[in-house]
């Protein structure tokens, strides 16, 4: 299959696109050096160039947070909310119908456990998350007389070798490792 990852070049989009490869796919890494994914226009663009595909899995975002509800500022709520929720917007507008056309087409994101119970310091970065999770959702609606199907999933946080090396007396049991989170994600398309 044929599989996009947006947001390509974190730990996370490497061990993905890896997972991916691993077994017989076809990756197209799009980073930001290849298409500005906060532009709708240039994401349908780079849709139209890249034909049929099978799966989007959206890898964009970040985090921002801290000082409680009083420090959920506005500079961080919109940056949230276009790295989070307007790349994702794009991305499925664009490639909705060619993840439709696919007999197992796939859009996938990755969201955290806290959208459950949020906490004020997160507020921004929660709110975001829920927002792309609900739209993701919506999408799935969009897809639902057609084979595709949307999934999301749902971690703490994620950490590579690289934070282990940074941080060798950190327990990271809680987290997930870029490399599991990339192999579930490469399993939708099994």
């Amino acid at each position: 299959m044929r599989v996009v990852i947006a947001g390509a070049g974190s730990p996370a989009g490497d061990a993905t696109a890896s997972a991916l490869r691993e077994r017989g796919h076809e990756v197209i890494e799009i980073g930001p050096n290849e298409c500005d994914l906060r532009d709708f226009a240039a994401v349908r663009s780079l849709a139209e160039r890249l034909g049929p595909v099978d799966g989007v899995i959206h890898l964009v975002g970040g985090w921002r947070g801290g000082g409680g509800l009083a420090g959920q500022s506005d500079e961080d709520w919109d940056w949230l909310q276009t790295m989070i929720v307007g790349t994702l917007r794009n991305t499925t507008r664009a490639f909705v119908d060619i993840i439709a056309a696919s007999p197992a087409g796939r859009f996938a994101i990755v969201s955290q456990t806290g959208v459950t119970k949020p906490t004020a310091g997160n507020a921004n970065y929660l709110a975001a998350k829920a927002a792309a999770e609900t739209w993701l959702l919506a999408v799935g609606h969009a897809l639902k007389d057609s084979p595709g199907r949307v999934h999301i999933e749902r971690v703490l946080a994620l950490y590579s070798d690289r934070d282990v090396e940074k941080s060798p007396d950190k327990d990271f049991s809680r987290q997930t490792h870029v490399s599991e989170l990339g192999q579930r994600l490469a399993s939708l398309f099994d």
